[in-house]
């Protein structure tokens, strides 16, 4: 079974920066699963924040368009999602899911790394 772990969190100021990795424990083939990136923040539902699907398709979620970036390492056991111009809304645990996952929603059987925290404060 695939194991995630996210690092790469961390506190920063308004307008900062930082680059989160997702490291799998095997190699994913690109033909069964899509990557993504999701966020809760306090309070709040899990949000969708950027997805490699399959094909290599790329989507992001309309709050971090123009401002995050995801990627993939070529042999697909590393994903990362650089971040900038981050604000407070940012704030929030960060997740790397694989398997049935999108922007719009996941379903039951991706699987999840347990998080890495992104503070954004001044």
């Amino acid at each position: 079974q695939v194991e995630l772990v996210e690092s790469g969190g961390g506190s920063v100021q308004p307008g900062g920066s930082l680059r989160l990795s997702c490291v799998a424990s095997e190699y994913l083939s690109r033909t069964y699963w899509s990557m993504c990136w999701f966020r809760q923040a306090a309070g709040k539902r899990h949000e969708g924040v950027a997805a490699i699907d399959s094909t290599g398709r790329i989507a992001y979620a309309d709050s971090v368009k123009g401002r995050f970036t995801i990627s993939q390492d070529k042999d697909k056991k590393i994903l990362y999602m650089q971040m900038n111009s981050l604000n407070d809304s940012d704030s929030a645990m960060y997740y790397c899911l694989a398997g049935p996952c999108s922007v719009g929603g996941y379903g039951s059987s991706a699987k999840w790394g347990r998080g890495t925290q992104v503070i954004v404060s001044s």
